[in-house]
């Protein structure tokens, strides 16, 4: 079977070099978190041990130490997805940090009652709950983008939707139930062409699979979480246009967020400060760095064509076993797959292939209005990452195959 050199670097992620129960770990869950490569882990690790101290508090040399490499990191995910200014980059806690923070405060300068949201029908929760809440908070309407049975976007329905209360649409770039890569440049072309509308772009499934210019989409927010894309957890990103960042109020009050604090009242520092009130998480700012590093060191054209191999290879074997259904089929599928097996339960399959070594996603995947959307009320996802490789494709199969025949 062919492989490509990358998955050489499975050697970076000291995770793979174990068993579980008794046998080589095969995971293939990439799509709710990866591994870390060292490079990561010895960044962590450095700045807590040798060079540790707080940010924009202090003079003293482990402080400006610590200030530069985290300046360093905000310029670095700047450029890793071509934003204009690393004002317009602001550190949450992840995902859905960013999109609740975004549905606070866009929310709060935008959006008034009856105004209109639009979201597609197969969102994770992440990007449908925080909608729900603002809505009902404010008396305005959420509105659904309908999927075909690939789960690709309806774009003739999304015009129609479209109209002069249309405040915002949020979408995730990848489905992280069909894998699907939404035509983001395409659809934000289509809403300016009609709507002055904002458009908000759940990167989460993309972000480590694909290279993204925010500038070239065109999108007016961004976001994204570092976990999934070889980083630690507990860091996110908010990209915002500058011009609508800077009209936007803070969602949280405290120390750094501020220029000037009276006992009754106080003004904001500027962006991206205004929206990153308190100590940040900066190990973990430092540790996305290393991670950025890392993926742009093996590029991401060796990174995409060795999962498109993979996701192909997996995709035929699962299409030659009896009762595989798939979820969601198409040709613009990238990196996972999701899928059922005829009158078997996903829990019972997932468990079996746990005693086997072999780590996948199954339930309801964050998502189930979308899973409702497909007839369904559980499936089984297998997402890849740059070291996974074919053996491990066919591991998975001989496994489910074996489970399959016992419980069918």
């Amino acid at each position: 079977m062919k492989t490509c050199n990358i998955v050489e670097k499975r050697l970076d992620f000291p995770m793979l070099d174990q068993k579980m129960h008794a046998a080589p770990l095969v995971y293939l869950d990439n799509g709710a978190t990866t591994f870390k490569p060292k490079c990561v882990i010895d960044a962590i690790v450095e700045f807590y041990s040798s060079s540790y101290g707080t940010v924009h508090r202090a003079i003293y040399d482990l402080a400006e130490h610590s200030n530069a490499k985290y300046y360093a990191a905000r310029i670095a995910i700047k450029d890793f997805i071509k934003a204009s200014s690393e004002k317009e980059i602001i550190f949450t806690s992840g995902t859905t940090d960013s999109i609740n923070k975004l549905a606070q405060s866009f929310g709060e300068a935008y959006i008034k009652e009856g105004d209109e949201i639009l979201v597609s029908e197969i969102e994770h929760h992440s990007n449908l709950v925080p909608w729900q809440m603002l809505a009902k908070k404010l008396g305005a309407k959420l509105k659904f983008i309908p999927v075909n049975d690939r789960g690709e976007l309806d774009l003739l329905e999304l015009e129609k939707l479209l109209c002069e209360n249309t405040k915002l649409i949020s979408i995730a770039h990848i489905s992280n139930v069909t894998g699907i890569c939404h035509p983001v440049k395409e659809i934000v072309r289509c809403i300016r062409k009609q709507s002055s509308a904002k458009v908000l772009i759940d990167g989460a499934q993309a972000i480590s699979h694909m290279p993204i210019d925010v500038c070239d989409l065109d999108v007016d927010f961004y976001v994204f979480s570092g976990h999934k894309m070889y980083g630690p957890t507990g860091i996110g990103i908010l990209y915002g246009k500058e011009e609508l960042l800077a009209k936007m109020p803070p969602t949280f009050g405290g120390g750094d967020m501020i220029k000037e604090v009276s006992l009754k009242e106080a003004s904001y520092n500027d962006l991206p400060y205004k929206f990153e009130a308190g100590t940040p998480n900066i190990s973990a700012v430092i540790g996305l760095k290393a991670a950025i590093d890392y993926i742009l060191d093996l590029s991401f054209e060796n990174i995409q064509a060795h999962e498109k191999e993979l996701c192909a290879y997996a995709l035929d074997k699962l299409k030659e076993i009896k009762d595989v259904q798939i979820i969601g089929e198409s040709t613009q599928s990238r990196s996972l797959i999701s899928f059922t097996v005829k009158n078997i339960h996903s829990l019972d399959i997932a468990t079996l292939l746990n005693f086997k070594g072999i780590a996948l996603r199954s339930g309801h995947l964050c998502a189930q209005p979308a899973l409702k959307r497909f007839g369904v009320s559980a499936m089984l996802r297998i997402s890849f990452a740059l070291y996974n490789s074919f053996d491990e494709v066919d591991r998975f199969i001989e496994c489910l195959k074996k489970i399959i025949s016992k419980l069918g």
